[in-house]
């Protein structure tokens, strides 16, 4: 008898958790994604915070997915060999009308069963944090946000599922979800047709248009366009918290924090906009994000920036996470309304999503051998000099730095590249080992990086692309 089999629809963080989580099952998984790499749109360009929930809408679904999701991360990170930091974040009230928000925030993070919120003088806070506004009349601490490496989290999620029997199918856009007798039967992709017990819509920014494929989109998706800047490591004015606005009704607003790898990540803005494929940034957007952190930050030296992005971020309208299953059609599974704090959630939600599954009707049976650890990339750079020695004799590789921002190796690339779910891109392997992101933003390393891929994956260097196909880095020889 055949296993029955579970179609995953986007793989982003969300995606990869559930693909990871049913993976545990005896049950076919294989995950679809219109993109050329994991990571989906929201998960690869976000703020790589870990949020504990105090600011959710209390009594939600996503309220109740992101606080249990907070303290799964301590486990998780360490089976699966994730960069992660509880650095803490601050609620600073600059102005007397923030400060008197202040205990209808904690009150809120009370019903929210997030009770470690405590509240800060302005010199206490001035003591965790110098380069804070000195004006600071008090605010809130919030101990248990937390920094994490978003592309790493995605990837070796996908990267276990993967180790436990899913399939990754991607540059495979969905366009076709087939029914018959009140059940899924199908997913069309651009790639094929794939017989399904289950499709999971997990497609984020484009959950809706999944959803008309089945008649189930009572709601609709506008992007919303987030920009941010990336400050050099060396900046001048550093932050140790993540120090985050009070926030409004539209948005958490623009914070400042450090990243997992020592940077200073400032923004974002918060712009509804038609186009879900338009991450272009703008000076009116920057600026707007200098200003307002510049408030709370008032020697941020944006001077130090190394690069900007936008991301962009799926509303819903109606608002509200939403998990659905329907009476009449057996075996859709849909969400939306996955937004900011999709990344922290989603370790929830991939169990969430395969409990209901099985209150449902699924017949789910564990695995006896399920993979629980995977081991991440070395980070030849943060080795000590006898481990490096170490490496570069077992593989001669290590000893070739390939970027020197950052001290990635020919040899971490390769990994990037052969690993389960690999790198088949420029961006791909910038996400995966950071060659690129620092302060020459790939000018030297590039043309590298095309080589190396060119050569690990057996096709010539005009066939390279930055990420999705088409978009080559080459387009000829000169001589």
């Amino acid at each position: 008898m055949n296993k029955e089999k579970a179609v995953v629809i986007g793989a982003g963080a969300v995606g990869c958790a559930i693909a990871r989580e049913l993976s545990k099952y005896e049950i076919d998984v294989v995950v679809v994604d219109k993109n050329e790499d994991i990571g989906g749109d929201a998960s690869k360009s976000n703020s790589a915070i870990i949020h504990t929930g105090y600011d959710a809408a209390p009594g939600t679904l996503e309220s109740q997915l992101v606080v249990a999701a907070n303290p799964m991360y301590d486990e998780l990170v360490e089976s699966l060999d994730v960069p992660f930091k509880r650095i803490g974040a601050i609620l600073p009230a600059i102005t007397e009308e923030q400060f008197k928000q202040l205990p209808a925030i904690k009150e809120k993070a009370f019903k929210n069963h997030v009770y470690d919120v405590e509240y800060k003088t302005g010199a206490e806070l001035l003591e965790m944090e110098p380069n804070l506004n000195p004006e600071v009349k008090g605010g809130l601490y919030i101990p248990r946000e937390s920094i994490i490496d978003p592309f790493i989290l995605v990837q070796a999620l996908a990267e276990n599922a993967a180790a436990n029997g899913a399939t990754f199918m991607l540059n495979a856009k969905v366009t076709d979800i087939k029914t018959e007798n009140g059940r899924v039967k199908s997913v069309v992709t651009t790639k094929g047709e794939i017989e399904a017990d289950y499709v999971i819509n997990s497609a984020g920014l484009y959950c809706d248009e999944i959803a008309e494929m089945v008649g189930k989109a009572d709601y609709k998706v506008v992007a919303r366009k987030g920009q941010f800047y990336i400050l050099d490591k060396n900046t001048s004015c550093k932050v140790n918290n993540i120090v985050l606005p009070i926030p409004t009704k539209v948005t958490k607003g623009k914070l400042m924090c450090p990243t997992i790898h020592g940077n200073m990540l400032v923004g974002p803005t918060a712009e509804d906009q038609p186009s879900k494929v338009d991450k272009s940034t703008s000076a009116e957007g920057l600026a707007s994000v200098a200003a307002d952190v510049s408030n709370l930050i008032p020697n941020v030296n944006l001077r130090d920036t190394i690069t900007q992005y936008s991301g962009l971020r799926a509303n819903r309208n109606p608002e509200g996470l939403n998990f659905d299953m329907y009476d009449d059609l057996k075996g859709y599974v849909n969400l939306s309304g996955v937004r900011s704090t999709g990344l922290t959630l989603s370790v929830a939600m991939g169990k969430y999503v395969v409990q209901q599954m099985m209150f449902h009707g699924a017949e789910l049976t564990l695995k006896e051998n399920f993979i629980s650890k995977r081991k991440g990339i070395v980070k030849f750079s943060e080795q000590s000099r006898e481990v490096q020695d170490e490496l570069i004799k077992e593989n001669p590789l290590y000893g070739n730095v390939i970027c020197r921002c950052e001290t990635i190796t020919e040899a971490e690339i390769v990994d990037a590249i052969n690993r389960p779910v690999g790198a088949k891109s420029v961006d791909a392997v910038k996400r995966r080992v950071r060659a690129g992101m620092g302060r020459c933003q790939g000018g030297f390393c590039g043309p590298k990086v095309i080589e190396i891929l060119a050569r690990e994956l057996g096709v010539s260097t005009d066939e390279i692309n930055k990420n999705n196909e088409g978009s080559y880095m080459v387009t000829g020889t000169t001589r």
